[in-house]
């Protein structure tokens, strides 16, 4: 895999033209913006490899996020949110490359072989150390999944899950929630990734697993048995997804205005209506 190019001085200016403009109406400025999308468009935009839009992302690839686990079928939400940001940055759907970014990969630092990666990254001031994020696509609460007849299994509030052996995955804001919420007796067990996570609550290692709501319905209805989702609960701060790219990349101010754009025409929620609103259910732990 190629690494992306250096970026010549001319789109850093561009660039920072962008988030200037971002700050302010007047009649120069909205000139400035119009300099500014026409470079973030297909053949003005420095990318990771030329003439296309390189995307990262985990595999599994799961419902409700990728379909089939196939990102590049534009079927499910992150899938359907990337050729929708491709698109307003002029990248026609046969110019979008996927690459098989691991989770914890995409966050880690140095240089990247992809111009944004979408997984469900939270944005956190730790990872804004390495990585650049661009403004928030979505934001999801977290979820406790267990078995029928677990010790969780008749939870209904955060107090009483606080003697629950958890799993969640390495690297992920689910630790954090458990740890910084529920606030078990017991330490939470951390897993490579989310096949060992939920295997592990499979064969009954721990009782319970955390992820974003989603996941957790997708898991219960598609992917064991006997499941089930306790409740939902938010974590402090939210949790807020973004584009992942390369710390000071000239890309984000693009991807922001991609998003930007997605929100204000409807089509990000038209998406978000789509794939999202039957996985959002679930009662509230407080």
């Amino acid at each position: 895999m190629s690494l992306r190019p250096l970026i010549m001085i001319a789109s850093l200016a561009l660039s920072a033209a962008a988030l200037a403009a971002c700050g302010s109406s007047s009649s120069s400025d909205t000139t400035t913006t119009a300099a500014t999308s026409a470079a973030c468009k297909n053949g003005q935009l420095q990318t990771a490899a030329s003439g296309a839009l390189t995307v990262g992302t985990d595999k599994p690839a799961y419902p409700p996020y990728f379909i089939d686990d196939k990102p590049s079928n534009g079927e499910g939400f992150e899938s359907a949110v990337a050729y929708a940001v491709a698109d307003e940055l002029g990248f026609p759907a046969s110019s979008v490359k996927w690459e098989v970014v691991p989770f914890n990969s995409s966050y880690a630092p140095g240089k990247k072989a992809f111009d944004f990666d979408i997984n469900q990254i939270s944005i956190t001031p730790e990872r804004e150390t390495v990585v650049s994020f661009s403004t928030p696509y979505y934001e999801a609460p977290q979820a406790v999944l267990t078995l029928e007849g677990s010790a969780a299994a008749s939870a209904t509030n955060l107090a009483a899950l606080q003697n629950v052996k958890f799993g969640v995955q390495v690297g992920t804001t689910s630790l954090e929630a458990v740890n910084d919420v529920i606030k078990p007796t017991e330490q939470a067990q951390v897993f490579n990734d989310s096949n060992d996570t939920v295997n592990a609550l499979k064969i009954k290692r721990v009782d319970a697993i955390v992820t974003d709501l989603p996941t957790a319905i997708y898991l219960r209805d598609a992917e064991l048995d006997g499941a089930k989702v306790v409740g939902q609960f938010s974590v402090p701060g939210g949790d807020q997804w973004g584009l992942l790219s390369e710390k000071d990349s000239p890309v984000t101010a693009c991807l922001d205005q991609a998003l930007a754009q997605l929100k204000s025409n409807g089509q990000l929620q038209k998406i978000t209506d789509q794939w999202m609103n039957s996985y959002a259910e679930a009662p509230e732990l407080k």
